[in-house]
Order: C-alpha cells, then sequence, then structure tokens
C-alpha cells in the first residue's frame, strides 16, 4: 500500500475524529479540549466513554449514533461532533440527539423524581452556520433554554455548544490560549510537516504520537484511506457545486437584470444560485453515499459522513 503524503492525520475525517478523541487511551485529549472550551465554568477531571449508539424505545424508532459521547465523574453527559457540510435541519438534529442521554436518565419504578443530569451537546462545523441569531463576530456560540423578555437562563442543565472551526484563521503565532491551539489543531493539523514550537505542550505529546501516519498499522492506514477520501469526496462536490451554483445564479440573474433592473436581477441571480448550489450539492451528497455503500460502508456511517438522513440512504 502506498504511503500517504501527510505526516500527520487529519482530525476533520471520521477516522482522525474518532481516533484522537473517541478511544478510551486517548481521554486525557478529550477532557483537554473540553476544559479549554468551557475555560473554567465546567472543569471535567475524568470521562468515561459510553455506548455511542442509540435505538429509540422499539426497533422501528430512528436510532442515533453520536461520534464521541461520554460521561462525566458528576454524571453530566457530553455529545462531541464534528459536522463537515451544511444540512437543512442541522439544529432538529441537534435536539433530537439530546433526547436519547436525557431519556436514559429515566429510572425504572415510580420512586424516581425526573431529577436530570446535564447533558452538553459540542458540534465542532467546518462551515459558517450562517445563523442569524448567533454573533457573526464569534466563533463559539452557546446556547440555552432562556426566557425571552428576561433573556436569563430558564433551564441551566441542556447546553448546545456550536464551533464554527471554519471561520478559525489564526496563525502559529497569534496563538496564545489552549482552546485557540486546540482549535488551530482541529482545522489544520495534516497540513502540518512537524511539531510547531507553539504546540510543545506536554498536553499535545500524546496527540501528535497518535497522529503520526508512519505509526498505523496496515489496517489503521486503510480505513484512515477510505475515511479521508469521503471527506475528500465531500469537500470537492460541495465547493463545485457552490461554485457552479453561484456562477450559474449571477448569469441568470444578469441577464434578468437587464429587463428588470441590475438591482432585482442580482437579488434573484444569488438567490437562485443559492438554491441550485444546494441541489447540486445533494446529489453529489447522494452520489458519494452510493459510492460508499458499494465499498460495504455501514448505511449508519455513510449517513453520518456524508450528512443524509439514514432513511435516504438505506433506501438507495
Amino acid at each position: 500500500m502506498r504511503e500517504l503524503e501527510d505526516r500527520y492525520i487529519s482530525l476533520l475525517t471520521d477516522f482522525g475524529f474518532k481516533r484522537i478523541f473517541g478511544t478510551a487511551p486517548n481521554k486525557e485529549l478529550l477532557i483537554c479540549f473540553l476544559n479549554s472550551l468551557f475555560d473554567g465554568a465546567q472543569v471535567i477531571r475524568d470521562v468515561k466513554y459510553l455506548n455511542n449508539e442509540h435505538l429509540g424505545d422499539s426497533g422501528l424508532d430512528r436510532k442515533a449514533i453520536f461520534d464521541v459521547y461520554c460521561e462525566g465523574e458528576n454524571g453530566e453527559k457530553f455529545i462531541v461532533e464534528m459536522q463537515n457540510a451544511y444540512q437543512e435541519f442541522f439544529k432538529d438534529r441537534s435536539l433530537f440527539y439530546t433526547t436519547f442521554p436525557i431519556r436514559e436518565q429515566a429510572e425504572k419504578g415510580s420512586e424516581w423524581d425526573f431529577r436530570l443530569t446535564h447533558v452538553y451537546t459540542v458540534a465542532l462545523l467546518n462551515f459558517d452556520m450562517h445563523e442569524e441569531s448567533f454573533d457573526t463576530a464569534d466563533i463559539c456560540h452557546t446556547v440555552k433554554l432562556c426566557d425571552v423578555k428576561t433573556h436569563k437562563v430558564f433551564y441551566r442543565k441542556l447546553d448546545f455548544i456550536y464551533v464554527e472551526i471554519a471561520k478559525f484563521d489564526k496563525t502559529e503565532d497569534e496563538l496564545v490560549t489552549l482552546y485557540d491551539k486546540w482549535l488551530y489543531v482541529l482545522k489544520n493539523l495534516s497540513r502540518l510537516e512537524s511539531r510547531p514550537k507553539v504546540l510543545l505542550d506536554k498536553v499535545f505529546d500524546r496527540l501528535f504520537e497518535e497522529a503520526e501516519i508512519a505509526k498505523f498499522t496496515p489496517r489503521e492506514l486503510r480505513e484512515y484511506e477510505d475515511s479521508r477520501k469521503a471527506y475528500r469526496d465531500l469537500k470537492n462536490s460541495l465547493d463545485t457545486a457552490k461554485r457552479e451554483g453561484i456562477a450559474e445564479g449571477m448569469e441568470k440573474g444578469l441577464a434578468e437584470g437587464m429587463e428588470r433592473g441590475l438591482a432585482e436581477g442580482l437579488e434573484k441571480g444569488f438567490e437562485k444560485g443559492r438554491l441550485e448550489e444546494r441541489r447540486k450539492a445533494l446529489a453529489e451528497k447522494q452520489e458519494i453515499a452510493r459510492q460508499l455503500l458499494n465499498t460495504g460502508m455501514a448505511a449508519e456511517q455513510v449517513s453520518a459522513i456524508v450528512g443524509l438522513p439514514l432513511e435516504d440512504v438505506q433506501g438507495m
């Protein structure tokens, strides 16, 4: 098998993300990352990994497969997900996923008082979410249940944390906090030819040891290559659809602008470009999903990688 040109794995791939953050031997890396994210608001000293595949109340119910699912020492639950492509109902998906760690806390019998432990959903987004409720100047956004008039937190045991890592653009020289360093690693690890001085902190020793491709077994190398190909196919398809959609939209908009006014034409052109972009992106996702299914990959894994609903993948 040929050797990969990169020295380190990409944490944006399914294989790379789960290797670093989703295995018990590397739990200290997950703990370090989460603590850098919470910045003292929540201190995690230990975690135990839980089953990341969850079924509904019956075999007919929709199931959820988390990238990483773990429990803190005080019983709090953490769902950590890497999302590489925009989904139309991504917020709904986030909410749906939180129902599983909430419902599983229900104790059998009549004595349970409905007391719940904290549930955190951490979504690392390799795209700009374009969410109107977010401050566009920020990268990390924490969503809670609040009163709409007072803006005070109504329920403190449910947090949705969205980190738009695609918007992180600091250079090595600009990295100051541990959180900055983690975001830099998440976005750029596979591009590094050697370990930068700014990342010589002891906490990253394990990361660079586990991420070095030369130390992979043949099986690990095959799995990583498959995961990297799926990631690149997805990103290339989305980038192509975006370029073609914008170009086509501009062309149509300018043509209409000759008759109805340039301003109105441009507005319609951009709108048509966005619609065409979504249509082509969906078609590209479906084609990638078919290719992955043909390799024998499970429908659940294809759904998680490509970002299509499981029932759509199963129907291919």
